[in-house]
């Protein structure tokens, strides 16, 4: 985002915060339900996004057509929302769709904060995001853009209705389901980076090539802990693969210290 959305997006964000202090769980999911809903007509609908979005309208005007648009089918707390939203200055249409989306998801989480599940929808990103970066079909499917919503979200249906966190579900299905997803791999593992910012901390991405003791857990957590200056969660993925040794991501930060690495090193040296 540039400037200006940056600005815009504060200050959608603090009214999104000033009307759900103190909400209870469940009205936050219906909450994050209509946000989401908007960020989906709004993905789908270029000429409304341009009109809600476009600079050289009042911001008046643009907030009055969202009330026509939206009053009879939002609730007053989303209206409202939505109305503030469009009033800021947005630099591009498409920003307005991504400022949806993370109001949606930001209601979501404060869904999860209110229920106590926090700690269990960023576990379920995390696990839920191994099993699709570990089947391509599946990875495929929710990653195809001219894929069916439809058909992406009774697949989503199977997977996991009854086995997570409403919350969970919900912050899977209105991504994956979007017409902007991408790479799905990828979408899901910004969800759990967000909610592990909710959470106080960063996350560092371990593969090691057999299961970490209790013990070996704790070590590596303080270590880069002192390392960062800030608190670190770790998600750890078996890869035997790596034959031995850590390969560590935080964030854009990769510190690969597996022993296939080093092979793969001392092949390319004895090669050149």
């Amino acid at each position: 985002m540039e400037a200006s959305s940056r600005v815009a997006l504060v200050q959608a964000r603090e009214r999104l915060s000033e009307r759900t202090q103190g909400a209870e769980g469940q009205t936050l999911l219906g909450l994050a339900d209509e946000l989401f809903a908007v960020a989906r007509l709004l993905q789908a609908q270029p000429t409304l996004r341009r009109a809600l979005a476009d600079p050289s309208g009042k911001p008046e005007e643009r907030a009055a057509l969202a009330q026509r648009l939206f009053s009879s089918r939002l609730q007053p707390t989303a209206l409202d929302i939505v109305e503030v939203t469009v009033h800021q200055r947005w630099s591009r249409p498409l920003d307005l769709v991504e400022a949806a989306m993370t109001l949606a998801t930001e209601a979501a989480l404060d869904a999860a904060d209110a229920r106590g599940e926090l700690d269990d929808v960023e576990d379920e990103l995390f696990r839920f995001g191994r099993i699709v970066a570990g089947d391509q079909g599946l990875s495929r499917i929710l990653s195809d853009r001219t894929g069916s919503a439809e058909g992406k979200s009774a697949l989503l249906d199977q997977l996991l209705s009854g086995r997570v966190s409403p919350v969970t579900e919900q912050l899977l299905r209105n991504v994956l389901t979007g017409s902007h997803v991408g790479t799905a791999g990828v979408a899901i593992e910004r969800l759990s980076d967000v909610a592990s910012r909710r959470r106080g901390q960063s996350i560092a991405r371990v593969t090691t090539a057999a299961a970490l003791t209790a013990a070996q857990e704790q070590r590596l957590t303080d270590a880069l802990g002192r390392l960062y200056g800030r608190t670190i969660g770790l998600h750890v993925t078996v890869d035997p693969t790596v034959l031995g040794g850590l390969l560590v991501q935080v964030g854009d930060e990769v510190i690969d210290g597996t022993i296939a690495h080093r092979l793969e090193a001392a092949r390319r040296q004895l090669a050149g």
